[in-house]
């Protein structure tokens, strides 16, 4: 239609109470789209699951190829104390009964007031939450669901370099923790940092592999037991993060900001060979940026 004859619909959002719908409708929905949240095609592992403190988690999800465990708390209305308590709590919960999975706890309500965000923000430092804001909208006789992730779990986090020592552990470790084929995007990674300005520089941490040469670390690989591709979060620096990962998206390779002022992607082998040029020049950018 040519530009100015489309007509504006003004619409507000609702609370789902005032529309007659309730928190379980709310779940149903979710329950036949889970990509509803945002989060991609997730598998849901269990509905109102009871714990043994008696609660009940309103969603446990899995995403099978990160390896990541989502473990879901809705509320209608505005977030409180007991809402931000109990996703901890179940969060905390089923980390302990899974460890060897990432878990990451999720807030859903439809309002997260001022207060409660900084609430959040603080505790996103220390616990891999999310907070998410439902807001309804009525079109005619049908209702629009959207859900805006209003913090993320890397937002206010640090950059891995930046964190506190980690703790030490040989290539043998995350041999046997690791899939080989995950394991390999770390050899091929190497395979194209530049070495004009010193060594290559590999450090296997407990929790994450490092790479870097004379300058600082400015990459880290997250290898996956399951999948046969590697987390990976690279500096790009904040001027140029965009630009790459627009180049990374024409190729047919989904990347997105984490921290600062690096990128998060997941890469196979394959997928290295296939975009050598561009992977290149990403990891040589990387490297540059390391000196600074």
């Amino acid at each position: 239609m040519p530009n100015g004859q489309y007509k504006l619909r003004k619409a507000l959002p609702e609370r789902l109470q005032s529309l007659g719908l309730s928190e379980r409708w709310l779940q149903e929905q979710i329950m036949l789209d889970p990509t509803l949240l945002g989060f991609g095609e997730l598998n849901i592992i269990q509905r109102e699951k009871i714990q043994p403190t008696g609660g009940r988690i309103d969603f446990i999800m899995s995403d099978p190829d990160n390896e990541i465990r989502y473990e879901i708390e809705l509320m209608l209305g505005a977030v409180d104390e007991s809402h931000i308590i109990r996703t901890i709590e179940y969060w905390d919960m089923e980390r302990q009964r899974y460890p060897t999975i990432e878990h990451r706890a999720v807030i859903i309500a439809e309002e997260i007031t001022s207060r409660f965000f900084n609430v959040i923000r603080l505790l996103n430092r220390a616990i891999p939450i999310v907070a998410i804001q439902l807001s309804a909208f009525r079109v005619g006789d049908e209702v629009v669901l959207q859900f805006i992730r209003v913090l993320d779990t890397y937002e206010f986090g640090a950059d891995p370099d930046e964190e506190e020592p980690a703790e030490l552990v040989d290539r043998g470790y995350w041999e046997k923790k690791s899939k080989p084929e995950s394991l390999a995007v770390v050899e091929s990674i190497k395979a194209l940092t530049p070495t004009t300005k010193g060594d290559i520089r590999i450090t296997y941490n407990k929790h994450h592999i490092a790479l870097g040469t004379s300058g600082y670390n400015f990459c880290w690989f997250n290898p996956r037991r399951v999948a046969p591709h590697c987390h990976l979060q690279i500096k790009s620096g904040a001027e140029k993060r965009q630009a790459i990962i627009d180049r990374l998206e024409e190729g047919g390779i989904d990347a997105n900001s984490r921290g600062r002022s690096s990128i998060g992607l997941n890469l196979s082998v394959k997928e290295i060979d296939d975009h050598r040029d561009l992977i290149k020049d990403i990891i040589e950018n990387a490297e540059e940026w390391s000196h600074r």
